[in-house]
């Protein structure tokens, strides 16, 4: 298999770090996101939507970094992904959670306004974006906060891929000035999930980066 992805970002980063854990080897190529490779013809054969990262399987193409989580952790049984249909909803519900409104709403826009821009050298933050993504931040996070009071992970007491999905935006909490302090089980259930070797194996160069 053949993952086209850019090593910093968060969705690819996590599938990366999946795939190290359950010892799926991946080829990986290097998309440049910063020279405008996602917009080149043999990348949008690839995806039509022109967003990294894209898993290929043969002559199956896989794009969304969710459904490819679900997809590798489908090849084999794991207790990252149980075969049981109501623990997998469960799943799939924190991941849709995570898409539309933990990254979606919250992260990546933090993401994008306090480290993107200055990374690439685009302009300053917008302030009424960084304003709206602080208070989308302080909801999900306040109730994932809470639920983690409860639990070691987001969906009971083990590890499963959704803890992957909403880890990874969080390894650039710093960069993205996301407003972390107030909540201790979120920090305390990230200090675990990021102390998995796989995240080390598959961490961004400051090249890559860059």
């Amino acid at each position: 298999m053949k993952l086209y992805g850019f090593p910093a970002s968060p969705n690819t980063w996590k599938v990366r770090a999946l795939a190290s854990y359950l010892k799926i080897p991946l080829e990986f190529e290097f998309v440049d996101l910063l020279q405008g490779a996602q917009r080149t013809p043999a990348f949008l054969a690839l995806n039509p939507t022109g967003r990294t990262p894209v898993l290929a399987d043969g002559d199956f193409k896989l794009w969304e970094s969710d459904a490819i989580l679900q997809y590798l952790a489908s090849k084999n049984a794991t207790p990252l992904y149980p075969s049981d249909a109501q623990a997998r909803a469960d799943i799939t519900r924190w991941l849709s959670w995570d898409l539309a409104h933990w990254g979606g709403q919250a992260c990546l826009p933090l993401i994008f306004e306090n480290l993107v821009k200055k990374v690439v050298n685009i302009g300053p933050a917008d302030a009424a974006a960084v304003a709206k993504g602080n208070e989308a931040f302080h909801k999900e996070a306040k109730m994932l906060d809470e639920r983690l009071a409860k639990q070691k992970y987001i969906v009971g007491d083990a590890l499963t891929i959704a803890d992957f999905a909403v880890a990874a935006p969080l390894f650039h909490a710093k960069g993205a000035e996301m407003p972390l302090g107030p909540y201790g089980n979120l920090r305390a259930w990230f200090e675990r999930v990021s102390s998995l070797p796989c995240w080390g194996e598959t961490a961004p160069q400051m090249s890559e980066a860059a």
